[in-house]
């Protein structure tokens, strides 16, 4: 899995896909058993913390990564001792599982930058998918995935987006083809999706998004997407991807040239203020 598109990569397992994470299984397990010995079937359990049944039946499978209030809510449903056994579990959580073994270290750098800047000119950033964008997207690869294979890997996608909450301090920026919205992948629905987050995010104070216009004689952006980060020691990295490849660039000459892209990119999309009236006014026309 790339980071953002789905596809394959060069340096990955069988197709590029990891293998099924055991601690997501456990912390599972370890949630069933507990539930059941509450005496609650998930029908019960479900609405008590405020999930539907169809999701916790996903977390007791391993197929998904369990909210990060889940194990507070489950307290307060099974008791505290039910609670310290499932917080334990929880700890235990592989967090990149689902996540292809060539694209973690980008992931790992992803989750302690303190900048980061993202060019997309084929699909809407992953750290700003919705689940039903990220589930139209990965519905659509080739070669098809199994059932598991998409559950594991949406689930990777929306955990690896809670560094914009978990980093308040990192500062996002994100520029954005106009023309990867008007595709209008998956459908209206999904695409109203989208754009809701789209504004919705962009109202935090460490996140600004900005439109590239379907029509600028000045881009830069030739060359394909770009990303970069600033890292704890202040160090610039880049990542860019093509058709079942990867590169982390790290080479100071190289970096600098990303990065003078990028600013001239920024300079050239519309500011925040006029990407979220285009937004409404997109959105108003779905």
């Amino acid at each position: 899995m790339t980071a953002d598109n789905g596809g394959g990569g060069r340096n990955g397992g069988t197709n590029g896909e990891p293998g099924l994470s055991d601690s997501l299984k456990t912390f599972g397990a370890v949630l069933k058993v507990l539930r059941e010995e509450a005496r609650l079937t998930q029908e019960e359990f479900a609405p008590r913390v405020q999930y539907s049944t169809h999701y916790v039946a996903k977390i007791e499978q391993g197929k998904r990564f369990p909210p990060r209030d889940l194990v507070e809510r489950s307290e307060e449903v099974l008791g505290p001792t039910a609670g310290r056994v499932l917080a334990a579990a929880a700890r235990s959580l592989t967090r990149r599982a689902g996540l292809a073994s060539w694209f973690r270290q980008w992931a790992g750098i992803e989750e302690e930058a303190l900048s980061l800047y993202t060019y997309e000119c084929r699909v809407v950033p992953g750290l700003l998918q919705p689940e039903s964008y990220i589930r139209a997207i990965f519905e659509r690869r080739l070669p098809p995935v199994t059932e598991e294979q998409l559950e594991r890997e949406v689930a990777a996608r929306l955990d690896r987006q809670q560094v914009i909450t978990r980093r308040p301090n990192t500062a996002f920026s994100f520029v954005i083809e106009q023309a990867v919205l008007e595709r209008n992948l998956g459908g209206d629905q999904v695409t109203r999706a989208v754009i809701d987050h789209l504004l919705d995010v962009s109202t935090r104070l460490n996140v600004e998004i900005q439109v590239m216009p379907l029509r600028q004689e000045d881009h830069c952006g030739v060359d394909g997407p770009l990303y970069l980060a600033e890292t704890s020691e202040h160090r610039w990295v880049g990542y860019t991807e093509g058709q079942r490849s990867s590169n982390l660039i790290t080479t100071p000459k190289d970096v600098s040239a990303l990065l003078q892209r990028y600013g001239r990119l920024r300079s050239q999309a519309h500011d925040c203020r006029a990407t979220v009236s285009l937004l409404t006014e997109m959105r108003g026309t779905l």
